[in-house]
């Protein structure tokens, strides 16, 4: 059995490397093709370093631009790829254009396809994830859910029970496996009290009332509670920030970080403020109170059991809510699952390959 993983963006390859993990640990054959749909060194190559995985066999090195250019030259790159190593599976993580160009090349030309990370819903479909991840969940042959939330969302939208396999999510492997190694970093602030914040999703970063908007409920954040924010900014957001001419004085913008510096700051936080998806579950994993800054969210457990909650962008709004999430009770329970979802991942492979190859041989 060979296995395809395809990745492209931070988030990706912390997912993907407990299942990397397993799959060495096992002794399996597979390879790993990057996209390079993140390509800068703090935002993509230190992960496998720090992380101590494996190089990429391939980097299409596709880079930054519009959604169908990213999407199209990824096409063409993994398409060739999978035409010369011929994978009995291909697996995909998340909602990115890794995810869709994966599973859409995949699917065209036969290999079986597997969604890490399915059923996710924000019921936004102006967010281009949200498109991903319902194709990428509509095409593929085994489907792994992170929570019964997720599967009831896949089952009311007509996927067949049968392939849906509720395993918990990677993420929280991630983090069991990482925590202790974050602990030896040593990083500014670590020590001390601060607000820990990222944003960096399209809806937010290219729109400048929103954007200005966040900017603006950080300060009065800021000057309530007269804790230091750290801002480690995406390099598109900075370059939005400067484009829009917005003040961010008094907030601490620093350089994008590795993960293990990153996680170590999310764990020490007194709260976090953030629009990614995978930055609200590590801190609910970490129980780190968390303020959302969006309307909606494919993470609805985590404001279930009380880790987060959503406060949109408006400046009041993110200060109410900050206000509401700073003294709450940590004593949540995980939702996500126990630490062994890439385990449960690859096993579950085996067995359905196993029945596929069974089921081409009597035929």
């Amino acid at each position: 059995m060979k296995v395809a993983i395809v990745l492209g963006t931070r988030p990706e390859i912390i997912k993907m490397s407990p299942i990397i993990r397993e799959l060495e640990r096992r002794g399996m054959e597979y390879f790993i093709l990057h996209t390079g749909q993140h390509y800068s060194y703090n935002m993509d190559q230190v992960f496998f370093e720090q992380l101590k995985l494996p190089q990429p066999k391939y980097n299409l090195k596709v880079g930054s631009g519009t959604h169908a250019e990213e999407t199209g030259k990824m096409m063409i790159g993994i398409e060739r790829v999978l035409f010369d190593e011929k994978p009995d599976i291909l697996l995909v993580e998340g909602d990115t254009n890794t995810v869709l160009a994966g599973a859409l090349a995949s699917v065209k030309i036969g290999i079986t396809l597997g969604h890490v990370e399915a059923g996710l819903r924000s019921f936004d479909s102006t967010m281009p994830e949200e498109i991903n991840r319902i194709v990428a969940d509509h095409v593929s042959d085994i489907l792994f859910a992170p929570t019964e939330v997720a599967k009831r969302n896949l089952l009311k939208e007509g996927i067949p029970e049968e392939k849906i396999h509720v395993t918990g999510n990677t993420i929280v492997d991630a983090v069991y496996q990482n925590l202790q190694l974050a602990e030896s970093v040593n990083i500014q602030f670590a020590d001390d009290d601060y607000f820990l914040v990222t944003v960096h999703r399209q809806e937010n970063t290219d729109n400048n009332v929103r954007l200005r908007n966040i900017i603006e409920g950080l300060k009065l954040v800021k000057e309530c509670f007269n804790i230091p924010i750290i801002y480690p900014i995406h390099p598109r957001t900075l370059k939005r920030i400067r484009e829009y001419s917005i003040d961010a004085e008094g907030l601490n913008l620093i350089e994008p970080l590795d993960y293990l510096s990153f996680l170590k700051l999310e764990s020490k936080a007194k709260l976090i403020f953030t629009d990614s998806g995978g930055v609200q579950e590590e801190a609910c994993i970490l129980r780190v109170p968390c303020v959302t800054l969006r309307y909606n969210t494919e993470r609805p457990e985590t404001i279930e059991v009380g880790a987060n909650v959503l406060a949109g962008t408006e400046p009041n709004d993110i200060l109410e809510k900050a206000k509401r999430m700073i003294d709450i009770n940590r004593g949540w329970k995980n939702p996500f699952g126990d630490g062994k979802a890439a385990t449960k991942i690859i096993n579950i492979i085996k067995q359905k390959l196993l029945i596929i190859y069974k089921q081409l041989k009597s035929n």
